[in-house]
This record gives C-alpha cells, sequence and structure tokens, in this order.
C-alpha cells in the first residue's frame, strides 16, 4: 500500500534481536489456536504487547476481583503481525518507573497506580520475570534542567505529599549521597522511591499462556504471524448490527469490537491519527560490566537527562542493570542502556522499521555509560562490550500523552473501534492500566463503574474536542525540534 506522510508502515518481517528474546516461550512462538483465522469474533484485539495482552486479560477475566466486564463465552481474538510481544514491550529498556514530579498530580497518581497493579499481579501470581524493588534515580547533568526539576518536586511535595512519598532532592553539595548513587559528577538527582527492573517479555508471556490455558480456542484465539492489514466499516441499517471488518493476508475476520493495541504502528490501520501518534524509533544495548573485577550490583533505574547544548545533544538516557542471580535466565550483570535519540537519524522520527542499529548511537551507548555513572577505576577508559544491540518502535503523542477510548468517526473510526496507544516512550507505567480503562470504555462503562480505586486521567481520554486542541498545537516534529525535556514534561518548567 501507499503510505500517507506520516503513516507507519507494517512491522519489519526481519527485527534486530533483543536481549528480551533471546529465550522466546516454546508455547507462544508460532502459536496459532486455530489452524485458520476464524471469520468472526465478537472481539478483536490487534498487538499482542502489554496493552493487547492485558486488554484480552480484562475482556476473558473482568476488570476486577468479583470479573466485573467479564461475559461469558465471548469470543476473543489476538491477532500479532510478528511472534507474540515481539514489538516494543518485547524490545524496550526493562524497567517500570513512574514519573511522580514531571506530571500532572492525576497523571502521577494513576502511573502510580499501574506500578502497584502490575507489583502486586507479579507477587500475586508468582510470575518469573525478573521483578525487582528499585530506587529510581533521576541524574541530571546539566544545572539549569536539575533546578527546574528540583522546584518542581519542591511543589509536589507541598501539594500532593502523598504522591510525593519518598521523593528526595539531591542537590550538587551533597557530594557523599551523589556518590553513594554512583552519579559523583552531576549537577544533582531526583530520587524516587517507587520503581523496578524486570523482565518485561516474561511478564506478558505469562499472561497470554495463561490465558491460552484458561480458555478454549472458542473464547480466545491468538493468532501470531498474522499482520492486519486494514480495517473496514461495514454498516447496517441496524446500528448494533455493524461489523468491522479486518482484513489480513490469511483473510479477514468480522467482529463487533476491535481494539487497537498497536502504539507506534497505529496510523497503519487508521490513517487519519497519522499527526497524532507518530512512530519514533529507540535504540538500546545490553553491555557487559567491565571484566576486569566483579561486576558492581547496581539497585537503583537510572535515567541521565541534559539540555543540548552548543557541544553536545540532548540526553534522555536510561539504563538498568539485569540481576546477577537470575531464576529467569543466566545473567551477567548486563547493563541494560538506551536513548542517545539525539544522534539518530531524523531523531527517530517517523521511523518504523526496527531491523536496523545506527552506528552513531551504537557507539555512543558503548562509550557514555560511565561517566556520568560511575563503574569504578578505569571503567570510562575504554567502551563497554554490547551483548545484543536492538532498536524498537514508540508511538510518540502529539500532546505527550496517551490516548485511550472510542476512536470517532471523524479519525476514521466509528461505533465499535477502540485504540489505547501513543505512550510516548514511557509505557511500562501506563499500559496495563489504560487497557484496563479501555475495556471499561468497550463495556460502557463509566470512569469508576468497574469499582476500582483508579480512574483514567482525563488527559488520556480519546475525544474529538482533545483532537481539534492538539491539532492547533506543535506538532511531533515541532516539539522535537525545542527543549525536549521541558517540552516532553511541562511540570519541569520553570514557573
Amino acid at each position: 500500500m501507499t503510505l500517507l506522510p506520516g503513516q507507519a508502515g507494517l512491522p519489519s518481517p526481519n527485527p534486530s534481536k533483543s536481549y528480551w528474546l533471546q529465550a522466546p516461550s516454546k508455547t507462544l512462538v508460532g502459536h496459532r489456536s486455530t489452524p485458520d483465522l476464524p471469520q468472526t469474533a465478537d472481539v478483536v484485539v490487534v498487538g499482542s504487547g502489554i496493552t493487547g495482552a492485558f486488554s484480552a486479560h480484562f475482556l476473558k477475566k473482568g476488570l476486577n476481583a468479583d470479573g466485573v466486564g467479564a461475559r461469558a463465552g465471548e469470543s476473543v481474538v489476538l491477532l500479532e503481525a510478528r511472534e507474540a510481544c515481539f514489538g516494543a514491550t518485547g524490545r524496550n529498556g526493562g524497567h517500570c518507573q513512574p514519573f511522580v514530579y514531571g506530571n500532572s498530580p492525576s497523571v502521577a497518581a494513576f502511573e502510580l497506580a499501574n506500578y502497584h497493579f502490575i507489583r502486586d499481579l507479579v507477587k500475586k501470581e508468582e510470575i518469573h520475570c525478573d521483578w525487582i524493588d528499585v530506587t529510581g534515580v533521576h541524574a541530571y547533568l546539566t544545572p539549569a534542567l536539575f533546578e527546574a526539576a528540583a522546584a518542581t518536586a519542591e511543589r509536589l511535595k507541598l501539594s500532593h505529599p502523598n504522591i510525593a512519598k519518598g521523593l528526595e532532592i539531591v542537590r550538587p553539595t551533597d557530594s557523599k549521597r551523589l556518590a553513594e548513587l554512583r552519579i559523583p559528577d552531576t549537577a544533582g538527582a531526583i530520587v524516587q522511591q517507587r520503581a523496578a527492573s524486570l523482565w518485561p517479555y516474561r511478564l506478558v508471556a505469562y499472561i497470554l499462556e495463561n490465558l491460552l490455558q484458561s480458555f478454549p480456542p472458542s473464547e480466545f484465539n491468538l493468532q501470531t504471524n498474522t499482520p492486519a492489514t486494514s480495517l473496514t466499516r461495514l454498516c447496517s441499517f441496524v446500528e448494533s448490527e455493524s461489523k468491522w471488518q479486518v482484513t489480513t493476508p490469511r483473510g479477514t475476520i468480522l467482529a463487533s469490537q476491535v481494539l487497537l493495541a498497536t502504539n507506534g504502528y497505529t496510523s497503519h490501520l487508521v490513517p487519519d491519527m497519522s499527526d497524532i501518534i507518530v512512530p519514533v524509533r529507540g535504540q538500546i544495548a545490553a553491555l557487559l560490566p567491565p571484566q576486569s573485577r566483579e561486576p558492581p550490583e547496581l539497585n537503583h533505574s537510572y535515567v541521565f537527562a541534559s539540555q543540548q547544548s552548543a557541544t553536545a545533544p540532548w540526553r534522555d538516557d536510561y539504563m538498568v542493570q539485569r540481576p546477577l542471580h537470575s531464576p529467569v535466565n543466566p545473567a551477567k550483570g548486563e547493563f541494560i542502556f538506551g536513548g542517545a535519540r539525539g544522534l539518530a537519524r531524523d531523531k527517530g522520527l517517523s521511523e518504523w522499521r526496527d531491523d536496523e542499529v545506527e552506528p552513531d548511537v551504537s557507539q555512543f551507548l558503548r562509550a557514555n555509560l560511565a561517566p556520568p555513572l560511575d563503574l569504578g577505576a578505569g571503567a570510562e577508559a575504554s567502551p563497554l562490550e554490547a551483548e545484543y544491540e536492538w532498536t524498537g518502535v514508540m508511538g510518540y503523542s502529539r500532546d505527550l500523552h496517551p490516548w485511550v477510548g472510542a476512536v470517532p468517526g471523524s479519525l476514521g473510526g466509528g461505533e465499535g473501534l477502540f485504540v489505547s496507544a501513543g505512550y510516548t516512550g514511557h509505557g511500562m507505567p501506563n499500559a496495563v492500566l489504560s487497557a484496563h480503562c479501555a475495556v471499561e470504555v468497550m463495556r460502557g462503562l463509566k470512569r469508576g463503574e468497574s469499582g476500582v480505586d483508579y480512574m483514567l486521567p482525563e488527559e488520556y481520554a480519546l475525544s474529538e474536542e482533545r483532537v481539534e486542541r492538539v491539532r492547533g498545537g506543535d506538532t511531533v516534529e515541532e516539539a522535537q525540534a525545542k527543549d525536549v525535556w521541558l517540552e516532553a514534561f511541562p511540570g519541569l518548567r520553570v514557573q
């Protein structure tokens, strides 16, 4: 098909090899619950990452412990263009860290609820995904950006102490604390107590395997290597009897409802959203610790942030360390280090292919973890060896917030089409409960009616008014040309 300007194509058939996908589930690889694609379904979910998997989970098992929203016998078909969870979730940075002081209080509360939901589920179900509670450390490399972050954190501590619980501001004068955090030469840091590292693919694999074990193919049907290539609304004189036709290379399927859990690829199926959710490619490396000594054991999830200068690009890099002793996979204490998008071709904007790694970004990631991170004497003398290097496609939202809800006719949607996408590189603290709220909308429930103690932030709700408002502002490309950090997180702007 001929793509419109900014429209995403289909996922690459031969993606770069992600660290997280080195030992995929034997149950899920090549899985098709039925040899042939079902001709009909009550619900089709497109995309099998964290949003798609948890959407199917909530559709089949309900929205709370009482099973609110579950419908006995309902058929749910989950379509995946490649192998299950081989998209952004299987290619991300491996951490779940709410950004409590860089967002509005309602968004911060939602991200914290998302974090606690996953944490509690992993513990309750004993999911072997290497979930480890860590401290989130935001290390600022430029003084002006740190001062903006510190001022924002101070305001949040005064206005919403429950949300800001455990928030620590480490000023550059506190050299001892910065050294303890292993970032001695930075301009300051904000420390968050609620963060985690995990193996994201293993979490999603557990959810999908559990659904396959719990329901027959007539109720939950997973079809991998089956890309959805187009959507068509087949109208009936009775609106409730209208269907969506989902076209794939293996045939078509008719459904009363379709949920797009497609993030950066959303515009491929809804071209009118090409300017609203833009594909952006990021790059990550699994770096081996310095080999001259025992690897350091870091108990933090790091973000390294700086503003652009005349001599250096902006930085929004992130890093977690794999555990030295993992029940999931033998680990070497690898540093999962991503970012350096300022060096990528066109900053990765409008790039929907994840089949290559860029040499300039690769070189930066190998050589620029230490410093700012202190890995011990001599660690900064030479680049670290990369065990894996890969890319993944994020969905950047025009107003930086996810889009969750019914897709209106003005965007090429209509009755029965829904979306949960556009996480702007911040999906792990948002996607599970965004999927939950999308299913609430599909079930016709109003905010809060499912009986849980969290609600979708108003900033995330899809509406025609929101579409009109964001189209009156900067495009994603225009916003990215400005100060990336202050544009991305308005809470950091000096007020």
